[in-house]
């Protein structure tokens, strides 16, 4: 009998995920094999997934598309899990999206305790609300962790059994790497450095960042160094609100957009001035020293003193140093922002001191020969085999 597994991604990181997910649980279960049901997007549909509803439905982001989509999301919740009690599959495998994903596993799980659930994306129980760790365990069976920390952290606060079983990023070093001449490095005799500009994916930080940002290309022009090339990827969605914040900028960058442009924009970068993300952890695998620049809406203010980590970047959370300068609210302005960047572009200590740091980054975050998915898959099948269903 094939394995039945039912997998629920709520948006485009996660469809891509589950797809290279179902590709290596089809390698290893064969040839018994192995069936799939559930919730994804594109890439998952490409692997033989017909998707109970288009994952567009529960992909949204932000507190007032929530609010506005919320009958929506509360029918698709429901119906994700009816579907996973009628069907009563093997297994069943949520992707990231805890707002989805975690109410869709507890229904189920009250309804069908023995059913295993495996979480594919830790919720940052690390970073703020530690309780939802402790109370994971009672709708999930195991945690893959994309963060090398994250399996240590649901330990110290008493979550779920958690494998890291690595970051999809570390397969894509090659391209977010230089070739011979692709990237141009102090004293820059082959012309001027390259330096990234990244607003974030989301219109709120693309709003508040872009005046800023803008200021502090001027701030480096002024400060007497007018030889950058300025290079802004940007994410399709909100192209149409950055080329409006470029409107008032002195200096204007080049823009690109696609996945394929922005990954050559990182292997000729320099230096990077980027919103706090997972960008930064990009910036640090393709070792682009970078400052980190955000802010956030007063009522986000107000949440920061729940937040319980002391770093804002991945890089610097991984290491628990500030090894990357971030730049938050009221200390992001241009003549800080500036004043960080300019030593970056340069033969200097404090170049030197990131790039050094980003080696730890890729040392702690590193998992051999092994892929992400492979691992990913072998801890699925190692949960299936425990209760007794075919693996």
């Amino acid at each position: 009998m094939p394995a039945r597994i039912f997998v629920v991604a709520g948006e485009e990181s996660g469809d891509q995920l589950g797809a290279r997910l179902m590709q290596a649980l089809s390698r290893r279960l064969a040839p018994d094999g192995v069936t799939f049901t559930g919730v994804g997007g594109r890439a998952m549909e490409a692997e033989g997934l017909k998707s109970l509803f288009p994952m567009s439905d529960i992909a949204v982001m932000g507190f007032a598309a929530v609010i506005a989509r919320l009958p929506t999301l509360i029918n698709r919740i429901k119906t994700t899990a009816d579907a996973i009690i009628a069907q009563r599959p093997d297994m069943v495998v949520i992707i990231d999206s805890p707002d989805f994903t975690h109410r869709v596993a507890r229904r189920v799980k009250a309804a069908l305790p023995d059913l295993p659930v495996v979480d594919y994306v830790s919720p940052t129980v690390w970073a703020w609300r530690p309780g939802r760790a402790r109370r994971m365990r009672s709708y999930v069976d195991h945690v893959l962790a994309l963060l090398p920390f994250e399996p240590a952290a649901h330990a110290r606060l008493g979550g779920p059994p958690c494998t890291y079983v690595g970051h999809p990023l570390i397969e894509r070093l090659d391209a977010l790497r230089p070739g011979p001449g692709e990237r141009s490095e102090p004293p820059y005799d082959d012309g001027p450095p390259t330096v990234l500009v990244l607003p974030g994916s989301r219109r709120s930080e693309v709003t508040r960042l872009m005046p800023v940002l803008g200021e502090t290309v001027a701030a480096v022009l002024a400060k007497g160094n007018g030889r950058v090339n300025w290079v802004l990827p940007a994410v399709p969605h909100v192209a149409p609100l950055i080329e409006q914040g470029l409107a008032s900028w002195p200096v204007k960058p080049t823009v690109v957009s696609g996945e394929e442009a922005k990954y050559a924009a990182f292997r000729s970068a320099t230096a990077a001035l980027a919103a706090s993300g997972t960008v930064t952890l990009e910036l640090a695998l393709a070792r682009i020293p970078t400052v980190v620049a955000y802010k956030v809406s007063r009522l986000e203010v107000q949440v920061r003193h729940f937040i319980i980590v002391e770093h804002a970047s991945l890089p610097n959370i991984i290491l628990d140093e500030p090894a990357v300068p971030e730049l938050l609210q009221w200390n992001c302005t241009a003549e800080n922002l500036s004043g960080a960047l300019l030593p970056l572009i340069a033969a200097s200590p404090e170049r030197a001191a990131q790039l050094a740091a980003f080696d730890r980054v890729e040392a702690a975050m590193s998992i051999g020969a092994s892929r992400p998915s492979d691992r990913a898959a072998e801890v699925v099948i190692d949960v299936l085999r425990s209760r007794g269903s075919p693996a």
